[in-house]
């Protein structure tokens, strides 16, 4: 794979990925389109293996490895979902995963990164800690590091979300997704342009880490510097391969409220018995604080996941 993938290759992932990856629901719910005054359709990846999409990108980046570079085994740093999608790519690979992790992770995500079976090192918690620790793993052990978003394969495993969304609900006007190391706002980006160039791409962020929103509008990287958000899934900064593509193939992105991802997430719940990440939240947030023009629009809606650590569920609002 070149240095930035390709529509094509995400349709090579989407292949790779099949085996072992769910094909997750489109739903759509009438209550909350007239609520909204938009056509709404979720692309429900809180389904997907262990609650998010971060499974697609890990499982193309771990079934991608030659023999070779799998029976080192891999290793990445994360306090999140990447960490539990690795350790379970890994293990449906039959490889060994090393998670490094901070100290100060919650026994919720540690507990679903054992789960699937990767070994957790603990640092300290800082990003500086989280890559020196990691380095030095590498360093000794000769494992396979798989980045959490700026990687080929992650990216075009992440595109594969609205590649099923795409195939699914035909004509949007839009696709709004959340944005933390832009991942999965990259990886929407190619599919919607290679499949459906006319439909625009957004990406949502929390006005308390909006690093990507100045990004975008600065035309550099600028990094997240002490977000503070309830989205602790979109605490990262953009990678170089992922504002490449998304400063090429995303119409905009616009910052969202904590009140609005709190309601959206309520409203979510309430309507559809679904609980859904903070992140996830976010999109259906930046419709309810009325940041995008949706006069007549069909808006897809990328649901990032379902994983909640439940001493930090709130949906006060």
């Amino acid at each position: 794979m070149t240095e930035l993938p390709t529509y094509q290759d995400i349709l090579r992932a989407a292949d790779k990925i099949a085996p072992y990856a769910i094909q997750t629901p489109v739903k759509s719910w009438a209550i909350i389109d007239d609520l909204v005054g938009v056509s709404l359709f979720f692309k429900c990846e809180n389904f997907q293996k262990m609650g998010a999409f971060k499974f697609r990108g890990a499982c193309n980046a771990v079934m991608s490895l030659t023999d070779e570079e799998a029976f080192r085994g891999v290793a990445t740093h994360s306090s999140g979902n990447h960490a539990a999608a690795v350790a379970l790519a890994a293990k449906l690979r039959g490889i060994h995963a090393l998670i490094v992790t901070p100290k100060t992770t919650s026994e919720f995500k540690t507990n679903n990164i054992k789960k699937y079976g990767g070994k957790i090192v603990f640092c300290e918690p800082t990003l500086a800690s989280r890559e020196t620790t990691l380095a030095k793993i590498i360093e000794k052990t000769g494992h396979v590091e798989i980045h959490s978003y700026n990687d080929p394969h992650i990216i075009a495993g992440q595109g594969t979300a609205a590649l099923e969304l795409l195939e699914e609900v035909s004509d949007l006007d839009l696709v709004l997704v959340p944005v933390g190391g832009g991942g999965l706002l990259s990886g929407t980006a190619l599919t919607v342009n290679g499949l459906s160039p006319v439909t625009k791409v957004i990406g949502t962020e929390p006005a308390g880490a909006d690093d990507a929103y100045r990004s975008f509008r600065e035309g550099r990287i600028i990094p997240s510097v002490n977000p503070k958000t309830i989205c602790d899934g979109l605490l990262t900064s953009l990678g170089t391969r992922t504002f490449a593509i998304i400063q090429t193939h995303v119409h905009d992105i616009v910052r969202v409220s904590e009140e609005k991802i709190i309601k959206a997430m309520r409203l979510i719940y309430e309507k559809t018995d679904m609980l859904i990440e903070p992140s996830s939240a976010v999109p259906l947030g930046a419709l309810l604080e009325k940041k995008i023009d949706t006069t007549g629009k069909r808006i897809g809606i990328i649901l990032s996941g379902g994983n909640i650590d439940p001493e930090k569920l709130s949906l006060k609002g």
